[in-house]
């Protein structure tokens, strides 16, 4: 398509980025398209609205999703910091309206009215948050050497460049996600940190404190939150609310090996079937055999990402890269717990594949970053 010997700038876009992970991005994006008709088309129904209600109110989200993600991968990395900052300052901002001023959309008050959209601040912030602890993570090796959890300065107020400044912001943001109520979103941060602080060299011994951290969010959310209390024991007893998880899991029994197509009806009964279980709609529609395509091609994001971590020749650029892959991973496992009712429903969506303009904004910002720092990392 383009000679190497040009020297215009788009050439050498084209030529240093990783056009597999491009790729693959572009490919899970026009599939949400499809499963938008599909699935879509189902919940629209179920509303009253025509077939094709959720797929227009996606087509701005896909049009400025697209956008960024191009946009973005032109970028270097002093640019790449300056637009996480901003993205960052912009969720911290709308994060504390969720509070004051709550937008309650299936009892949660995760969302934000701006005129005709619902921005959920915790997913549009996600980007940021990845860039910006890589950068302090880099920042903070390149300062304090090796030893950054124990080291004594690390922890002092007399520089930014502190741990004590750092989770003066990350624990607020992990207690209101916390109560909104969103217990799933809430591990997913706290998930990424610790795997990008293991990345940065976190004692093993500190693996633990972290899990136990994790659980105890989840001991308080049982006995406080009366909808984690109730999946949780329907979970582990079978009795109590299970129609969603029932319904999922015979759709994708009903899907079979090759999918029911037009005869597929168990995911009409799927409340969030263009959201939390698409997959179980994705299932029915074209069976297993599709299904476990659409999980291979997720799992090759998920190597790439990997990979593009290991063979980084720059700190933050590893950091962010492995904090990307931690999300992208642990979401897709989340998602797939809930569906194949392996764990109780956390309301998480599948990155790039489910309904969602917050999510697909959010995940083409960083996967735009990340193809911009790797491009750098790898040819400047």
């Amino acid at each position: 398509m383009f000679k190497r010997s040009e020297e215009s700038k788009l050439t050498s876009w084209y030529f240093e980025i990783d056009r597999r992970l491009l790729g693959c991005v572009l490919l899970m994006i026009v599939l949400s398209v499809i499963f938008a008709l599909s699935a879509g088309s189902v919940a629209a129904e179920r509303i009253g609205q025509p077939w094709h209600f959720f797929l227009v109110k996606a087509i701005p989200f896909y049009i400025v999703g697209l956008t960024i993600l191009f946009g973005t991968s032109f970028l270097n990395k002093k640019q790449v910091l300056l637009l996480s900052a901003a993205n960052l300052a912009f969720g911290l901002l709308l994060l504390p309206l969720t509070v004051l001023m709550p937008n309650m959309i299936n009892n949660s008050a995760r969302f934000v009215d701006l005129g005709p959209f619902n921005v959920m601040p915790s997913d549009i912030m996600k980007p940021g948050f990845i860039i910006i602890t890589a950068y302090f993570l880099a920042k903070m090796k390149q300062c304090y050497g090796a030893n950054i959890f124990f080291n004594k300065d690390a922890w002092r107020f007399n520089t930014w460049l502190s741990w004590s400044y750092y989770l003066m912001v990350f624990l607020p943001v992990v207690f209101i996600v916390f109560n909104h109520p969103d217990l799933g979103t809430s591990i997913l941060y706290l998930a990424v940190f610790s795997a990008m602080i293991f990345i940065a060299g976190m004692p093993l011994f500190l693996i633990p404190v972290l899990g136990g951290v994790g659980l105890l969010m989840l001991v308080v959310a049982f006995f406080t939150l009366g909808h984690v209390h109730r999946r949780i024991i329907a979970f582990f007893t079978g009795t109590g609310d299970t129609y969603q998880v029932d319904n999922s899991v015979d759709s994708i029994r009903h899907g079979g090996l090759l999918g029911s197509g037009d005869d597929a009806f168990v995911k009409q009964y799927l409340p969030d079937v263009h959201t939390d279980f698409i997959f179980a709609a994705i299932a029915e529609d074209l069976g297993a055999i599709m299904a476990c395509g659409l999980l291979v091609l997720l799992f090759f994001v998920f190597r790439r990402l990997i990979t593009n971590a290991t063979n980084a020749r720059d700190l933050f650029v590893m950091y962010a890269t492995g904090g990307a892959a931690a999300l992208f991973g642990t979401q897709i496992c989340f998602n797939m717990l809930t569906t194949l009712n392996l764990f109780a429903p956390k309301g998480m969506t599948l990155p790039f594949i489910s309904y969602g303009g917050s999510s697909l904004l959010a995940y083409c910002l960083l996967f735009g970053m990340i193809l911009a720092i790797v491009r750098e990392d790898k040819w400047k």
